[in-house]
């Protein structure tokens, strides 16, 4: 059994329904189900037996305690975060809470649980914390990747507090041996990602006839990768990574945000064309965010030489089949865009045109 943290958030969903497809191995799925989590995302394993789910706060010591001694894991994989920058712009405390409190928490917990495994056990079990290109801070147009060794610098306290996370993981590797390892992402997007992100809140807005309002002059840069490649990518690192090491993972796919928006307005056009105009007549440039990270972008060589993992979809194969997945799943859509959901849209967007 591997135990999951955030398993019914975004990519943490993803990374069981995926887990569970391709293996036998069980799942524990920890997760609090803030805003961001829901469980209808894993109705296909209602009935399923190798998905145990527990609604628990990582920053709950002793409900973790419990978990880990009765169900004994071979293997934490911890997506568990508050994730939105402009959330954590608003509201810093619960992100130092869930981001670095929590991780702590959780470290505590995994470390009093290997050491009492025997050393075979204790020898097999890893810690794989997914982690953020965030932390890296800003590129400028000419600057190279974000590459393992790029220093930190966050510059939102989102980023800000998972780098804190990043360095509580990689100092339990060097003072207590606790067999960690450490993922940072670019941007994911895909299947039932919550839509407040970029992605989701364009295809969403875009059919509800609403502004899609975009940041500043639209040219912060982000490397996109599609949420079933970073899931294949954890898994390699999971079976083959070597602990204390850190990976970066990424799409090689670098799009400014007014190039992502016009390409899904151009796919939506194709889809469900409107009765007059294209999508594109209804993007409305914003005031941008404080603090607006200009590029990021991931340099993934060391995961390709040294695990053989390449992503599988091009930004293009992956935006069409993700704005085809919220075409025939509007239902899900409509649930997770609850009052809060709205009122949060009005306070962060509606007041920016």
């Amino acid at each position: 059994m591997i135990l999951v943290t955030g398993g019914a958030g975004f990519i943490g969903a993803n990374f069981v329904l995926d887990w569970l497809r391709g293996s036998d191995e069980a799942v524990l799925n920890v997760d609090k189900l803030t805003y961001a989590g829901n469980l209808r995302t894993l109705e296909s394993l209602q009935s399923d037996p190798r998905h145990i789910f527990a609604r628990v706060d990582i920053c709950d010591a002793a409900a973790l305690d419990t978990l880990f001694s009765t169900h004994r894991p071979r293997a934490v994989v911890h997506f568990a975060a508050e994730s939105h920058v402009d959330r954590s712009i608003h509201g810093p405390a619960d992100f130092v809470q869930t981001n670095v409190v929590g991780t702590f928490v959780l470290l505590e917990a995994a470390r009093r649980y290997w050491a009492s495994l025997d050393d075979s056990a204790r020898a097999a079990f890893r810690f794989l914390h997914v982690s953020t290109d965030e932390v890296f801070g800003s590129l400028s147009p000419a600057d190279p990747q974000f590459c393992e060794t790029t220093p930190y610098a966050p510059n939102s306290p989102y980023s800000a507090t998972k780098a804190g996370s990043d360095h509580l993981v990689r100092a339990y590797f060097h003072t207590y041996g606790l067999p960690t390892l450490t993922t940072n992402c670019s941007n994911n997007y895909g299947p039932y990602q919550f839509p407040e992100k970029l992605i989701p809140l364009m295809i969403a807005h875009a059919l509800a006839g609403k502004a899609l309002p975009v940041y500043g002059d639209g040219r912060n840069v982000r490397d996109w990768l599609y949420v079933s490649d970073h899931c294949s990518a954890i898994r390699e690192v999971l079976a083959r990574g070597e602990p204390g090491q850190t990976y970066n993972i990424g799409g090689w796919n670098e799009k400014a945000n007014i190039e992502v928006v016009q390409t899904i307005c151009d796919l939506l056009d194709a889809a469900r064309p409107k009765a007059q105009g294209s999508y594109r007549d209804q993007i409305a440039f914003v005031k941008d965010r404080p603090g607006h990270d200009r590029r990021y972008a991931i340099d993934a060589r060391k995961l390709e030489r040294e695990l053989g993992w390449k992503p599988a979809e091009t930004f293009e194969t992956g935006l069409a089949k993700t704005v085809r997945w919220y075409l025939e799943n509007q239902p899900w859509v409509d649930e997770v865009a609850s009052g809060e959901y709205r009122k949060w849209v009005e306070t962060n967007y509606t007041k920016r045109v």
